[in-house]
């Protein structure tokens, strides 16, 4: 009788591979924060970000962009980790000064530090909640402005939390 299967196993991704090591680099120079969500998220981070979420990196306050939400702020290194790859005005060196004072990488996501961040998050529930509130201002919009034809405002919210 055999034993043997046939089993097959996602090919290796550089992005996720980039996230993950950039996310456990910056936590372990830091001495602090939270590389569990950065590690864990990554690949549907990578697959939101690439193949559904609608961004400028060369424009971040472009008025009908998607927005992302990380609502469990503490796994920041995720959102970081994927504003510098994907071009977003956040270098190595911002990167490299996560969790210290004044920088772009604070401990938590705070609105107005990196561009790319829609709100400031940290407590549990915070980003949900701000998040709904973002959605229910775009169908608010939408019915204003939106006419047959012509879809002015049509950018979605999503959130990750845990």
């Amino acid at each position: 009788m055999s034993s043997e299967r046939n089993v097959t196993l996602p090919q290796f991704n550089p992005i996720t591979g980039a996230i993950r090591a950039l996310a456990m680099d910056a936590v372990q120079k830091a001495k602090s924060g939270h590389p569990g969500a950065p590690m864990g998220m990554a690949e549907i981070a990578e697959v939101l970000w690439r193949h559904h979420l609608k961004h400028n990196p060369a424009n971040p306050q472009w008025a009908d962009r998607d927005r992302f939400v990380l609502s469990n702020g503490h796994g920041s290194m995720l959102i970081y980790a994927l504003l510098h790859l994907t071009g977003y005005d956040l270098s190595i060196d911002d990167l490299k000064n996560f969790r210290q004072l004044h920088s772009k990488t604070p401990g938590h996501p705070e609105y107005g530090y990196a561009p790319g961040v829609e709100t400031t998050t940290g407590p549990p529930g915070q980003g949900i909640t701000n998040a709904v509130g973002m959605a229910l201002a775009e169908k608010i919009l939408a019915a204003e402005f939106n006419r047959p034809g012509h879809d002015i405002v049509n950018h979605n919210t999503y959130v990750f939390l845990g």
